[in-house]
């Protein structure tokens, strides 16, 4: 039998991740079943069983990998001497994540921002997917610790402010701008960008 190398199962992870995100976003975790899963990927139950055990365990993948994603792109930032400013950081990375979602069954629009909503919602009654969360949101929170305390030593920013509430205050703003992408009209993240802009224009002569 021959050998299946590394790069075919990564690709088929992918294909299944991906399937799982949009039919979860589409129709929430419980009205979703591993047969609706199994439909969207075309894949037998044996194939993605040998991957991932249930759909708890592919909530728990898809939320995992987010995560990653946006704890790097903010790590990356935090070595950088100054920090690259809030608007163009929170830019970078919701950019990254909502391009890495979408769906052509729903005219390539991004449904991160659905399936985040289903996430916060799944959380309140998944013990194991708040862990997962929290866990998350630690190391976010910490990597934007880092890049607040980059703009204080560059003068960039008030330094009697503590770091960590700064820190939470532009994760709520990312988190805010990602409801309402799902809840309400689309928004391009320029707006966001120009918002926190015009914040950190307060004080300045216009």
């Amino acid at each position: 039998m021959a050998r299946v190398s590394q790069e075919h199962l990564d690709a088929r992870r992918r294909q299944i991740l991906d399937g799982a995100a949009l039919c979860f976003a589409r129709n929430g975790f419980h009205a979703t079943s591993m047969q609706d899963v199994l439909k969207e990927v075309g894949l037998s139950a044996g194939a993605v069983y040998r991957y991932f055990r249930g759909k708890e365990e592919l909530i728990g993948a898809i939320v995992g990998e987010v995560l990653e994603w946006i704890q790097g792109t903010f790590e990356a930032a935090a070595e950088e001497t100054p920090p690259p400013p809030p608007d163009v950081l929170v830019g970078r990375a919701l950019t990254q994540v909502l391009s890495r979602r979408t769906g052509e069954a729903d005219g390539e629009v991004p449904y991160f921002p659905r399936l985040i909503l289903q996430v916060w919602a799944e959380t309140l009654r998944n013990d194991e997917l708040a862990a997962v969360m929290r866990d998350g949101y630690t190391r976010v929170r910490s990597a934007w610790v880092k890049i607040v305390e980059g703009y204080q030593a560059a003068g960039m920013m008030r330094a009697d402010i503590p770091a960590d509430h700064v820190a939470r205050a532009m994760i709520a703003a990312a988190q805010g701008f990602a409801a309402q992408l799902a809840l309400f009209e689309e928004v391009p993240v320029e707006a966001l960008q120009d918002g926190l802009r015009g914040l950190m224009s307060m004080g300045e002569p216009s």
